[in-house]
This record gives C-alpha cells, sequence and structure tokens, in this order.
C-alpha cells in the first residue's frame, strides 16, 4: 500500500504542477503580464512546483534528508539519466548550439551550493543568499532576453504563443479550475509523497537521504525526462541540453533557497563526503558537449545511463 500512496502522491504532485502552470500562465498574459516575464518566472517556478513542494513539506517535517536528497539527486539524475536515455533513442547534435553562459552560470550554482552545504545547515542566511544569485540570473536574462526583442504587438503576440501553457481561447472558468486543481494539488501530493517515503524508509531500514536521493529524484525528474526525450526525437538538441542546465540551476537556488527560509535544515555528513561531489562530477561531464561541440551520441548515452544506474546501486548499498 505504502508504494501504491507513493506514486499517487507523484501522480498528483505532476499533474497539480502542470495545472498550476497552465492556469497561471494564462491569466498572467489576460491580466497583460509581458510574455517574457511570465515564461522567465511563472513558468519557471511553476514547472519546479513539485520538487518545491516536497522539499518544503520535508524541511517542514523534520525530514531534511528527503528534502536536500531530492535536489541533489535530481541534478545528478538531471544529467545521467535524463540525458542519458534520450541520447540512447537519437543523437543530439550539442556542437550547432551555444549554451556555454547558461552552463557556467549552472557550475558557479553548484560551487555556491556546496560551499554552504559545509557550513552544516541551510539555514535563512543560505537562503537568501541562494535567492539573492537566483535574482541576479533572472534580472541578467530579462534585460539580455529584452534587448534582443523586437517591438511590436506582432511579435508580443507571437512571444506570448511560444510560451509554455499558454491557450489564448482557454475560457476564465478553465483558467480559474487550473489554478484550484493545482493549488489543492500540489500540497496534498507533496505530503503524500514525503509521508510515503518515510515510511519506505523506515521500513527498508534506509535513510531519509536515500529515499530522498533515489526514489523520490527519479520521480520528480520524470517530467525534464519526459520533455528530453521529445526535444531528442525532433533533434531539438538545445532544447534537451538547455532543460537540463536551466532546471539544475532551478534546483539549487530557487527550491533549496526557498525551504531554508521556511525550516532550516541539516546537511547529512555522506552528502559532504559523496553525493555533492558526485552532482559536481556529473556537471562536469557536460563540459566537452559545451565547450569542444561533441554530439551526444547513443554510445555516450549508454555510458551516462549505466553510471547513473552504478550510482544507484551505490547509495542503496
Amino acid at each position: 500500500m505504502v508504494w501504491l500512496t507513493a506514486a499517487l502522491g507523484l501522480v498528483i504532485l505532476l499533474l497539480a504542477g502542470d495545472a498550476l502552470v497552465k492556469g497561471a500562465v494564462n491569466l498572467a498574459l489576460r491580466l497583460g503580464v509581458p510574455a517574457l516575464i511570465v515564461s522567465l518566472t511563472i513558468v519557471a517556478f511553476g514547472t519546479s512546483a513539485p520538487e518545491l513542494l516536497i522539499s518544503v513539506n520535508a524541511a517542514l517535517e523534520g525530514v531534511p534528508g528527503i528534502a536536500l536528497g531530492n535536489v541533489v539527486g535530481s541534478n545528478t539524475a538531471n544529467v545521467l539519466m535524463v540525458l542519458g536515455i534520450p541520447a540512447m533513442i537519437a543523437v543530439m547534435h550539442t556542437a550547432e548550439h551555444d549554451t556555454r553562459k547558461s552552463y557556467v552560470i549552472m557550475l558557479g550554482a553548484s560551487v555556491l551550493f556546496i560551499g554552504l552545504a559545509f557550513r552544516g545547515t541551510f539555514d535563512w542566511i543560505a537562503g537568501l543568499i541562494l535567492l539573492a544569485a537566483l535574482a541576479v540570473i533572472l534580472g541578467e536574462n530579462f534585460y539580455e532576453a529584452r534587448s534582443h526583442r523586437r517591438n511590436g504587438k506582432a511579435a508580443e503576440a507571437q512571444e506570448a504563443e511560444e510560451v509554455e501553457g499558454a491557450d489564448p481561447e482557454m475560457p476564465w472558468w478553465k483558467i480559474v479550475l487550473y489554478l484550484v486543481l493545482g493549488l489543492v494539488g500540489l500540497p496534498l501530493g507533496a505530503d503524500l509523497l514525503v509521508d510515503s517515503a518515510r515510511e519506505i524508509a523506515q521500513r527498508f531500514g534506509v535513510s531519509d537521504t536515500v529515499i530522498g536521493l533515489t526514489l523520490v529524484a527519479v520521480g520528480t525528474s520524470l517530467p525534464e525526462l519526459a520533455t528530453t526525450v521529445a526535444a531528442a526525437l525532433r533533434r531539438q538538441a538545445d532544447v534537451a541540453l538547455g532543460n537540463v542546465i536551466g532546471s539544475n540551476m532551478f534546483n539549487l537556488l530557487a527550491i533549496i533557497g526557498i525551504a531554508a527560509l521556511i525550516a532550516p535544515m541539516e546537511v547529512d555528513a555522506e552528502f559532504l563526503r559523496f553525493d555533492l561531489w558526485v552532482m559536481l562530477a556529473a556537471s562536469l561531464l557536460l563540459m566537452p558537449f559545451v565547450f569542444l561541440g561533441w554530439n551526444l551520441t547513443r554510445w555516450i548515452g549508454v555510458l551516462l545511463s549505466v553510471a547513473y544506474v552504478a550510482y544507484v546501486l551505490t547509495v542503496l548499498a
């Protein structure tokens, strides 16, 4: 039963997160908020809402291992699994796209996160530092995107249509329904998943951290996996790589930043000895694809996937 409850919580989380994004995006566009701001803020926060609710709920319930394990494990899974599996399906020609700046920012966020972890706890001070870094990055992205944007209503209309979840024909009742489903479903799903994960950890004699790094992390990485598989099949390597880089940066700065402001989280010593360095090593594996123009071939996809399986087995052992 506990496994079914965990699966139900995960499904509710993913569906509620998607509903919240659709409702919030269309409400913002109807109220005249520029599409650029919507895409940089509402979509970014909304798609990370399941991870955020899990981390906040876990922090409040006194299981920081699930909160931190969810983020660290998701970042490792995003590189090794979320890029590895799609690469086995279709070669991704990353040489055609420039993601160097975003990648360097992601590495910087990883180093900042690891540095704060060695303080022993993610408290309100660490939370403010992470959110300040996020604000600087979002501000720079907004300024850069705005400088490249063409003026005129036609450009704004086209930009609005390209925002994830945007539907110019969506009626008001449907927008409200999506918002209600999202706002009710997210805390419900997070509560079910965190409670079930904690019970599974107790039943199998493993730590909350292990469950956070494996079960919860893989579950919350499924939307990124689906997006990346679709991008690989459409030969959109920039979308696949950008999805992983953006998600990892947001996980570290926004999710832990907000959760740390709500409740302090002690850092498990095992994170400092092993898991944080695996996360950083996985991020560094992307360097040849970003800077040297290597393509993500099927064999590389196999190697990345095998590396992830080896990591999970090591954590479980």
